[in-house]
């Protein structure tokens, strides 16, 4: 069956909240620039600086990382970028990371979050710890940001409540629902944006070169789309009726 694409007509704002600079840029950010060129605003929420991802002393690397995350946003269109300062690598659930979560969505109010697995294993081996942390909370952040009685400090402070419709995650394996057609420009905003984290990937030893494996998967994800290339997502109505 061939998969359908996102409403993206609909979509006005795009929260996409991930634990470090360069998560985004493994595919997902060339469905951003496809956003952006349609005028669609689009944040993004770092939850942490990524300190811990380079042999650098921690904080020359989070201003390292930070630059080239800004690089990377300005490639794909993306003006709004918020890094906080959870510690890289010991990424905790918890109600200080809900809350953080949710701050964010009541202030910049999208319809649409975007947020990282929460599972354990993936299609390419288990997951890392702070990807799971971050998925999770993003996803119960998204409920409570609606509750006006859930972190009421925030209300005080006049961030109103704010319930987004759709909540996106990585189309994984089977469970990709929707897709986003990213030929062309969009592709090529996408690859560019994560060779802007060029310090970061010069550390990695043996890293591929992004247009060398991006184009793969996205070609993959095209295949599921009837396109020539496309990123997948999980996507939730929140708004839908429950399936009975």
């Amino acid at each position: 069956m061939t998969l359908p694409a996102l409403p993206e007509e609909t979509f006005r704002r795009v929260l996409c909240v991930v634990a470090h600079p360069d998560d985004m840029e493994y595919g997902t950010s060339a469905a951003v620039a496809r956003w952006t060129a349609r005028d669609i605003e689009v944040g993004y929420l770092l939850l942490t600086a990524g300190e811990a991802g380079m042999p650098n002393p921690p904080e020359e690397t989070a201003r390292l990382r930070a630059a080239e995350q800004q690089a990377a946003c300005a490639v794909v269109g993306v003006e709004r970028l918020t890094i906080l300062g959870h510690p890289d690598g010991h990424l905790v659930y918890g109600l200080d990371l809900r809350r953080d979560i949710c701050r964010e969505i009541r202030r910049f109010q999208p319809d649409v979050v975007f947020g990282s697995s929460f599972a354990v294993e993936t299609p390419w081996g288990f997951d890392q710890a702070d990807h799971r942390a971050a998925g999770l909370a993003t996803l119960d952040a998204i409920r409570d940001a609606g509750n006006r009685w859930i972190f009421p400090e925030q209300v005080d402070e006049g961030l109103e409540p704010h319930s987004p419709r759709w909540y996106l995650v990585p189309g994984l394996g089977d469970e990709a629902t929707h897709g986003v057609d990213v030929t062309g420009e969009p592709l090529r905003r996408g690859v560019a944006s994560l060779e802007a984290h060029a310090a970061y990937l010069a550390a990695l030893p043996g890293h591929p070169a992004p247009a060398d494996f991006i184009p793969k998967f996205t070609a993959m994800g095209g295949q599921a789309m009837g396109v020539e290339h496309a990123v997948l997502f999980r996507a939730h109505d929140l708004e839908a009726p429950p399936a009975i």
